[in-house]
């Protein structure tokens, strides 16, 4: 049975399976219990309240993909979960490593007018401050920053992983969506970019979390790093 409304609840675990499809991880159990730092048990009741109220269905393989109705309440979530990050730095100046938390509680409470009236607030942005796409399917494929070559041109399009004390070291760092430069140093302990006549550096374990267009790109990956679905627990 499809319900036409999602519990917060649900949306929360809509809004993670989204973000797990959008990065190309793969939709079990486990990724979910480690994105939303719960327990296997929790995840496994509320996958079933999914099922049963028609958002979300099993495929042969065990993995798990949206209905109809499940993707259209997903992305109508991160939708305005990306739209209020917008409204909050660019009209009410709340800086963009504050902002992800704040989203998370106001989203499920917004009403088609106020909704439209942030949208028309944030003018022409189409992205979050943390490079996500607001609208659904409008993704620019890129690549870890970890996985560029010293030398190559990079510019930086998201940062793949939201936690708060992430976005703050990553802000903290002067690394930022936009931001372009050279691939200056590529150690086994930490990942430099020069740009604008300065350095940033990060740790190789938060460069991965970090997705850029690079020139050259490098090979595809056959696997994705674990960071992006650890939560906070990125280590530095």
């Amino acid at each position: 049975m499809t319900h036409d409304h999602a519990t917060e609840g649900e949306e929360h675990y809509l809004e993670t399976i989204f973000w797990l499809e959008e990065a190309g991880l793969p939709i079990t159990g486990a990724n979910i219990a480690r994105a939303q730092q719960v327990s296997p048990p929790t995840v496994h009741e509320m996958v079933r309240r999914l099922e049963a109220d028609g958002f979300v269905e099993r495929s042969e393989d065990k993995s798990l993909g949206f209905t109809t109705s499940g993707r259209e309440h997903a992305e109508s979530v991160v939708r305005r979960h990306r739209l209020v990050e917008r409204f909050l730095t660019d009209v009410l100046g709340i800086p963009w490593d504050e902002v992800h938390d704040e989203a998370e509680r106001m989203e499920h409470a917004m009403s088609p007018r106020l909704e439209e009236s942030m949208r028309a607030a944030i003018g022409d942005a189409t992205t979050c401050p943390h490079g996500h796409p607001i609208v659904a399917g409008a993704r620019e494929p890129g690549v870890p920053l970890a996985d560029v070559e010293e030398g190559a041109k990079v510019r930086v399009l998201r940062f793949e992983n939201e936690a708060e004390d992430l976005l703050k070291y990553l802000k903290e760092s002067g690394l930022y969506p936009g931001l372009e430069g050279t691939l200056a140093d590529s150690g086994d302990d930490e990942i430099a970019v020069d740009s604008d006549g300065s350095r940033v550096a990060i740790t190789r374990s938060v460069a991965e979390t970090v997705s850029v267009a690079a020139d050259p790109s490098p090979p595809a990956r056959t696997a994705l790093p674990e960071q992006l679905v650890l939560g906070g627990k990125y280590g530095r």
